[in-house]
């Protein structure tokens, strides 16, 4: 039972995760416009991401607890580049691609560095969160942002501490998982808090 529990967790997880980024980039391809939407929060995501996929790597953890974050790594850089076309700043996505690039490589050069960017891990992708509350507070309008794809992001995370729980338990993982989980729902509440406040006025 256990085991067909964990494999179904972990083909939801996969089958939420090629779609999860869909409904933002539709949302902000519609529109034409990114707003609402905060490049510091896409960018903090984006280094949780690649840190959280380098760490499992380098710790050779199962593929199955992991293997959705190549394919949300894909979505968020489509999602940068039409943030930055979309601003204006085209320009500045070889500075991000070189500085990602040379992050992944970095981070495994020794293995406290490795250690000590998941443990700071929970933390900047938390900040990124934080940095997308902050713009909504800030503009009172969810603009282009998709609760679709921040409740699916909710999804995922439980799923994800389920499947953490009965294959590695690692505790940096769990809290990482755990923390995502409460402001990811924090984020979708206050998308539909604005949105239903747009609509009544």
């Amino acid at each position: 039972m256990a085991a067909t529990l964990l494999d179904v967790a972990h083909w939801s997880t996969w089958a939420v995760c090629a779609v999860i980024k869909l409904p933002q980039l539709a949302a902000v391809l519609a529109a034409g416009s990114a707003r609402g939407l905060s490049l510091g929060s896409l960018v903090l995501e984006l280094v949780g991401f690649v840190v959280f996929l380098r760490y499992q790597i380098y710790y050779d953890y199962p593929l199955q607890s992991y293997l959705e974050y190549p394919i949300i790594i894909a979505q968020d850089v489509i999602l940068l580049l039409l943030i930055l076309h979309f601003s204006g700043n085209m320009k500045q996505a070889l500075l991000y691609a070189v500085t990602f690039w040379g992050g992944w490589y970095m981070l495994t050069l020794r293995r406290w560095i490795i250690d000590l960017a998941m443990n700071l891990c929970t933390l900047i992708s938390a900040a990124s969160k934080l940095a997308q509350l902050r713009c909504l507070w800030q503009s009172k309008d969810s603009g282009q942002v998709s609760a679709l794809t921040w409740s699916m992001s909710a999804y995922t995370c439980a799923t994800r501490i389920f499947t953490t729980v009965m294959t590695t338990n690692d505790l940096i993982v769990l809290i990482r998982f755990i923390t995502m989980l409460v402001l990811n729902i924090w984020v979708t509440a206050t998308i539909l808090r604005y949105r239903r406040t747009k609509k009544t006025d």
